[in-house]
């Protein structure tokens, strides 16, 4: 864990209530796809905490949704703007363990912290499936990202308008071989993923975290590799290990 000052460099609006933040800064402790940092907003006790999207040459992405005032007074900050940021948080996605063809599946702002993780395998050789999900046409994001990356990309929504009607869940069918799950999103969608695949996989899970470190153990889960905080021994834990 390093903490670390930033730069806004930009802000771009995706939807009408999800924002892309570039900072600059040192990035050397973030280390792995699927870290996430913790951010202090001025005025707000907690820190809120953040998946890490990219990272490229001492810049940082991350992608944020609208709830509540502390994210509220993220949007509104400009550019030159400094953000204190813990970073090089959670354990990541070990790529590693992911075969020839994984299969990334995200729901919603979940969808991000796959990006820089399928860019790290299609670095590899390897054949990178992404089927990211969301509520409706106009909350669709970062689906052209993705593609443009080189990953094969299905999009579903839950009214059918736009992509594939359904869950994510229901397009993993559609999405060719694969022999690895990494899934990020909603609890409830993880469990259904985890329902309609056998093979193995890491989950990115988003507890309520306090101190986004592990000190107050205020996000730990039982595992069957005994508990687990989720900001210190996750935010990602493989198949074999969760109890839903």
């Amino acid at each position: 864990m390093k903490e670390v000052n930033y730069t806004i460099d930009s802000q771009r609006k995706l939807t009408d209530e999800v924002y892309e933040i570039c900072l600059a800064g040192d990035t050397s402790a973030i280390t792995t796809p699927g870290q996430f940092v913790n951010l202090r907003l001025e005025g707000f006790y907690l820190r809120r905490p953040l998946a890490v999207c990219d990272v490229v040459d001492g810049h940082l992405v991350l992608i944020y949704k609208i709830i509540g005032r502390g994210i509220d007074a993220l949007m509104r900050m400009r550019n030159g703007e400094k953000l204190n940021l813990l970073v090089g948080l959670g354990n990541g996605y070990d790529k590693e363990k992911g075969g020839d063809h994984p299969l990334l599946i995200g729901g919603g702002v979940g969808g991000p912290s796959l990006y820089w993780l399928a860019n790290e395998l299609l670095k590899d050789g390897k054949d990178v499936k992404v089927i990211l999900g969301f509520a409706s046409k106009d909350k669709i994001f970062y689906e052209d990202e993705f593609r443009r990356l080189g990953a094969k990309v299905l999009v579903t929504t839950d009214d059918g308008t736009a992509g594939i009607h359904g869950f994510v869940a229901d397009a993993i069918p559609q999405a060719g071989e694969y022999d690895y799950i990494y899934a990020c999103g909603p609890e409830m969608m993880l469990h259904d993923i985890y329902n309609a695949t056998t093979c193995g996989g890491q989950y990115s899970f988003a507890g309520r975290m306090g101190c986004g470190f592990g000190a107050c153990r205020g996000c730990s889960v039982q595992t069957k590799n005994g508990i687990k905080r989720i900001c210190k021994e996750g935010p990602v834990l493989t198949r074999e290990e969760i109890i839903w």
